[in-house]
């Protein structure tokens, strides 16, 4: 009975609860997805490229946790408070206070269960797409993956199920330890608080200063470390706090005074909605912009990771291909690639010293990149000469040697002395292409044939001299964190926009009389639409603004980490305003079915 009477209260808020059901989805989804990835055994066993970035991935793993802990609270929270009318008429008609506490306990979980298990079905799904993207991102073929993870669904349910279980006890206790009164007042909208003049602009003071010290702060994390960021994070979430609860009613206030804009259609009805609740909404819509600024900031600085790629390449090798013992490597193996530069280096050694032919390196001098001021990067040319005088430039050259040679003394001889000196001639062959993302894989497979050949190279070790491999390892890595901020702000996107949907749907059935009395009065339907459309794109527009305006000055605390933190950065804000857009249209979808009946 109490389950058939559970499903009967979900059933009569359908709306509400697609709302929290959609945001757990996914959630549940992107959660699955992660841990699919990062505890896939045989899948990370057989391809160690991809292991190097599933850190990033349990790192993602955690912060979703965290954030979807405070979303369940939070979205059960308004739930509740939509449901307590109707838990107290439970209660007035004679219902016990443990059966009204199994009642809640039993929605809450059938809904948070329910939403997980699609969510592992979308995760499914997900993971397979993602299986792809690696492919084609990576460019590498990947093998011993499944998209079905036993383990992966076991700790996503056991995640789940354990904060709603949290969630349901929490919910309980605290509607039947309410008085019944109090129960049948909560949907009210509280009056708002009279503030004075004096007050308000005081607050709204403390805001553009908070706000600014905060964006301050934020420019100078290479130069404060650690205590900026503290400073940052404190200000900036108080400057939010204070937008919402001063500056934007200070605002509001002035609109209302300026009668060529109240008086207009029916901004003077919207403007005195929004000044009436606003009080109400400032937790929310400041959790709203913060949540916001973390998932746009997620996405644009995940995208600005795959923009490093190809920059943190260029700045490790000045070469695209090393060759050792280059003479062992005939024309037919090379005829496949077009190299701008292609220079052999002539050496002999004996068992403590290895000769140069100085000539070489005076007609064609060793290319090599050094860090200047500011992260720019310089390509310095080493002629014979200075490699000869300068400890530090010949240092640069015997990291391209074998382990054998690198303990050896350099000495470089004119080339008649080269010739005369006895011993074998070998190479060190350093090469340029025109295209280097178009004859990569094939530079790829040379320097696996320049390990095969030479055995006592360690792999590890000497995949920072050869361009291929060094872009395969960034590529790994940095497509990680791609991958994770993407669906990160993706994850944080649906949470905040349906929490904000809550907190606007949960005053909507105290709005029906307002826009009744209206529509009896003879405003026209469609003023009515453009009222509501107003009002609740405000709501959005606002903490979306400030989110961007957090997302542009946070952006100077990763310029350690991007070289071009603001490179295209229409990409994430438009593929985010979409979205976003989405939650918008579907929020007025929902407020006007409530607020306005259907005509007949």
């Amino acid at each position: 009975m109490l389950l058939k009477l559970s499903l009967t209260g979900i059933k009569g808020r359908l709306r509400d609860y697609i709302v929290l059901f959609s945001g757990l989805v996914v959630a549940s989804g992107i959660f699955y997805m992660f841990e699919a990835i990062a505890t896939n055994k045989n899948f990370l066993e057989n391809n160690s490229l991809v292991s190097s970035a599933v850190i990033i991935f349990h790192l993602g793993t955690v912060l979703l946790s965290i954030i979807t802990f405070v979303y369940i609270v939070y979205a059960n929270s308004f739930l509740m408070t939509m449901r307590q009318k109707d838990y107290a008429m439970f209660m007035m008609l004679g219902a016990k206070g443990r059966k009204i506490a199994q009642l809640i306990f039993i929605e809450t979980f059938v809904v948070g269960v329910s939403a997980t298990v699609v969510g592992i079905v979308l995760g499914i799904g997900l993971s397979s797409v993602v299986q792809q993207l690696l492919i084609n991102q990576l460019a590498i073929k990947i093998t011993h993956f499944t998209a079905i993870s036993s383990s992966a669904t076991v700790f996503t349910l056991l995640f789940f199920t354990a904060i709603f279980l949290l969630a349901a006890i929490v919910n309980a206790m605290t509607i039947v330890k309410k008085p019944i009164l109090s129960l049948l007042k909560a949907s009210a909208t509280p009056l708002p608080a009279n503030r004075k003049p004096l007050t308000l602009v005081l607050e709204v003071i403390a805001g553009i200063i908070f706000l600014a010290i905060g964006y301050f702060m934020m420019t100078q994390v290479m130069k404060l470390a650690f205590l900026a960021l503290i400073v940052a994070l404190i200000t900036i979430i108080l400057g939010t706090y204070f937008m919402f609860h001063s500056i934007l009613i200070f605002v509001l206030d002035l609109l209302k005074r300026r009668d060529r804009i109240a008086l207009k259609n029916l901004n003077n009805f919207t403007l005195a909605q929004l000044s009436f609740r606003i009080q109400d909404y400032t937790r929310i819509l400041s959790m709203v912009a913060m949540l916001f600024a973390l998932a746009l900031g997620a996405i644009t600085v995940g995208l600005g990771f795959h923009n490093e790629i190809m920059k943190m390449t260029e700045a490790t090798t000045s070469y695209d291909l090393l060759l050792n013992n280059g003479q062992n490597f005939d024309a037919s193996e090379l005829q496949s690639i077009k190299p701008t530069i292609d220079v052999a280096y002539q050496q002999k050694e004996d068992a403590n010293t290895i000769y140069y032919d100085r000539e070489q390196f005076d007609q064609t001098p060793l290319l090599v990149k050094e860090f200047g001021e500011g992260r720019t990067i310089k390509k310095v040319q080493y002629t014979g000469e200075r490699l000869a005088k300068d400890v530090t430039a010949s240092d640069q050259l015997r990291s391209l040697e074998l382990p054998d040679q690198r303990t050896k003394n350099h000495q470089f001889v004119s080339s008649e002395e080269f010739a005369a000196l006895p011993g074998e001639t070998t190479q060190l062959r350093l090469i340029t292409v025109a295209d280097f993302a178009k004859d990569k894989d094939v530079l790829k497979d040379l320097a696996n044939e320049n390990f095969r050949k030479n055995p006592t190279l360690d792999k590890e070790m000497g995949r920072m001299e050869q361009k291929s491999l060094v872009y395969e390892l960034y590529n790994a890595l940095f497509s990680g964190f791609e991958f994770m901020g993407f669906f990160l702000g993706i994850a944080f996107l649906t949470m905040l926009a349906s929490c904000l949907m809550f907190k606007i749907l949960s005053g909507a059935k105290s709005d029906i009389q307002r826009y009744s009395m209206l529509e009896k009065i003879g405003t026209r339907r469609k003023l009515l639409t453009q009222s509501i459309q107003k009002e609740i794109g405000i709501l959005f527009l606002v903490p979306g603004l400030l989110g961007v305006t957090h997302v542009l000055f946070g952006l100077q605390m990763f310029k350690a980490l991007l070289s071009e933190p603001y490179s295209n950065l229409w990409v994430p804000f438009l593929i985010f305003f979409v979205l976003y857009f989405i939650y918008y249209i579907l929020t007025i979808w929902i407020y006007t079915g409530i607020v306005m009946k259907q005509k007949n």
